[in-house]
């Protein structure tokens, strides 16, 4: 009677195993999409190799600076949109100016583990001779990842003044999608 009830015993897991191996190589090795990145997954700064560098002593004529974002974390995760940048200015009369988006369709981006992307920022330089309140001195920028609420502070490397529009519906200085 012992080896009758081994016998069924063995049977049921030889039926199970078989029921395992039948499912779908695909569905049993998924794996789940990679969540957004946070905060605390990536470091920040400005890209500042000379073919990055803002041309800032070109007054009126449009330049871009580069912010990059790392995955400084051991999972792989996405970015998607833009980033919230508000520019601190230098001059007592600056204030904190917030920076509208520019009109381009943000994509997906994947990081893996040491991977960077970056997104620009368009600005319109003037000249120092331009009025103290019709310009701005950047000297600090909080950035804020997409989706997130917690911030890096990045110092401005590059010096110069921007056109003053912070309250403009069309501003020369503006954002783009990470990304792009």
């Amino acid at each position: 009677m012992k080896t009758k009830t081994t016998t069924v015993a063995l049977a049921a897991i030889v039926a199970a195993g078989t029921a395992v191996a039948a499912v779908p190589a695909s569905a049993a090795t998924a794996k789940a999409a990679p969540s957004r990145c946070h905060t605390a997954d990536l470091k920040a700064g400005f890209a500042t190799g000379d073919d990055a560098k803002p041309e800032m002593g070109r007054p009126g004529k449009q330049t871009q600076a580069f912010v990059w974002f790392t995955n400084k974390s051991n999972r792989t995760c996405t970015l998607s949109g833009f980033a919230g940048v508000d520019m601190v200015g230098a001059q007592r009369t600056d204030g904190t100016w917030s920076l509208v988006r520019s009109s381009k369709r943000p994509t997906r981006i994947t990081l893996g583990r040491g991977d960077t992307t970056d997104f620009s920022i368009n600005l319109l330089p003037v000249a120092r001779s331009t009025p103290q309140k019709e310009k701005f001195v950047p000297a600090t920028f909080l950035v804020t990842p997409p989706n997130e609420t917690k911030h890096f502070t990045l110092k401005w490397p590059f010096g110069g003044q921007i056109l003053k529009q912070d309250g403009a519906t069309h501003p020369g200085t503006y954002l783009n999608p990470v990304g792009q």
